[in-house]
């Protein structure tokens, strides 16, 4: 089928009819037309007609109709672009007003994995509070898998974490990539060397993070027999830290939650970099909830700040 050339309106936006729109992205959402209209509870000629009338606005093709219900085209590709944008931007409207007459309340729950430094976070967190300062900040903290839950279950709205696979009720937005290093004492005898291989640690008592432990770590100690002797055990980063510190065992810890130890010299990093797992850290969010003002805005200073980082 071949393409019509797109009509260069300049009036279109007083001519459109912006239910059309909506329409045209709950068909693309929905996978096709008929199921579009059951979801809408509408007759399916109905909305074939929407799409249609929509068509001739732009002046070009939109949907193909597939085996597999609908498939774009360039010209809905882009349409569907500009049309996640605007309904995005009307979402927001009653949020962003809020906050210009600083008439925003409430409470913004987070629940986080421990050790956790960013410098965009940080900064985010006190943007948000200096914009809002009758917004009350909650931060628990958990073990990764605690974090993940807790979302799902609607506990908290917002979380920050590792996730060793995709949740599909949850969206994800890379925060950083972590880096973990195994750490030994000042007081232990390998303080100051550095090990070729990790087997060699097989016998090396251990401080293990429970249900905190990232599960490339796990991975690596399993491959190469570490960990078999527990000496330890925290499932708070900060906690481990302190253990490892005291010479309890040796243990894997986040590379930037440590720098000031290391500097010191309270801890050694016992590995060559080429054996440091390495993860991507997420702000995690539910996604499709009914967010309130305090936490919508709490997250898209984030996303702005994050989205810069990235930019620059």
């Amino acid at each position: 089928m071949s393409e019509r050339t797109p009509l260069i309106d300049e009036k279109f936006a007083k001519r459109v009819d912006w239910n059309l729109l909506r329409t045209f992205v709950d068909i693309v959402r929905a996978g096709g037309i008929g199921a579009a209209a059951r979801q809408l509870s509408k007759q399916q000629p109905s909305i074939s007609a929407a799409l249609k009338r929509l068509e001739d606005h732009v002046g070009a093709t939109l949907l193909h109709r597939s085996v597999n219900g609908v498939e774009m085209t360039a010209a809905g590709k882009a349409l569907m672009a500009l049309c996640e944008d605007m309904l995005e931007a009307a979402r927001m409207v009653p949020h962003q007003v809020a906050q210009a007459t600083r008439r925003v309340e409430g409470i913004v729950r987070i629940q986080i994995v421990s050790g956790i430094v960013s410098d965009e976070f940080d900064q985010a967190l006190a943007s948000f509070h200096r914009r809002n300062p009758n917004i009350h900040i909650e931060i628990r903290v958990s073990p990764w898998r605690q974090v993940l839950d807790a979302l799902e279950h609607g506990e908290v709205e917002i979380g920050i974490g590792y996730d060793s696979g995709v949740r599909g009720s949850l969206a994800y937005e890379p925060l950083f990539m972590e880096r973990q290093q195994l750490y030994c004492a000042r007081s232990h005898p390998l303080f100051g060397y550095r090990i070729s291989q990790p087997k060699e640690l097989k016998g090396e008592g251990f401080v293990l993070t429970g249900g905190d432990e990232i599960e490339a770590i796990t991975h690596l100690r399993r491959r190469y027999g570490l960990g078999a002797q527990v000496t330890g055990l925290a499932e708070d980063i900060n906690e481990a830290r302190r253990l490892i510190v005291c010479g309890v065992g040796i243990g894997f810890l986040p590379v930037p939650a440590v720098q000031a130890e290391v500097a010191r010299g309270a801890l050694w990093p016992l590995l060559h970099a080429d054996f440091e797992p390495s993860y991507d850290i997420f702000l995690l969010a539910r996604s499709e909830p009914a967010r309130d003002t305090a936490t919508q805005l709490f997250i898209d200073e984030v996303f702005r700040r994050i989205r810069a980082q990235r930019r620059s």
